[in-house]
């Protein structure tokens, strides 16, 4: 497993922007970048591959990837309902909405569906608290949720994955 040249000449241009002596500061950006590259997430080769690039023990990358809720460390599906489950979603209703995805799709938080298309994952605050309960998908917000409005969600991504293959 390595990077493209085009990737590693990224890499490069990520340590750059620290300090000399500073190269672990790239972690999160490369972790991202890894995870893009190599499948949508972080396996344990992959974790010791950017571990090596940037001169890390691999416990350091371990702590980061499992620390943070935007790192995948099993595979993913195509669409990744990332439901916050903080306070404020909680007192708006982000139990039954998971409880409902559950339902709807027979997957608890951390399972995909069998067909690959869906991946269950509860977060911690996604920094939305005013648009409760509300979901990540990629880089969308998914706000004001309700059972109807999951629906049109699982809708539209089943419709989308129909009209990519």
């Amino acid at each position: 497993m390595t990077f493209s040249d085009d990737k590693l000449k990224e890499v490069e241009r990520i340590i750059a922007r620290y300090p000399a002596g500073k190269h672990k500061s790239a972690l999160l950006p490369v972790l991202h970048l890894a995870q893009q590259e190599f499948g949508g997430w972080l396996s344990s080769d992959t974790m010791d591959y950017v571990a090596s690039l940037l001169k890390l023990e691999p416990i350091e990358v371990y702590e980061v990837a499992t620390f943070y809720s935007m790192y995948n460390l099993k595979p993913v599906g195509k669409y990744l309902f990332e439901v916050c489950q903080t306070g404020p979603c909680m007192l708006n209703g982000s139990d039954g909405i998971i409880k409902y995805i559950f339902d709807k799709l027979g997957i608890k938080p951390g399972e995909t569906t069998t067909d690959g298309l869906f991946t269950l994952k509860t977060v911690e605050c996604l920094g939305a608290c005013g648009y409760a309960p509300m979901m990540q998908m990629g880089k969308t917000f998914r706000e004001y949720l309700t059972e109807e409005k999951v629906n049109s969600i699982i809708e539209e991504c089943r419709k989308n994955a129909a009209a990519n293959n």
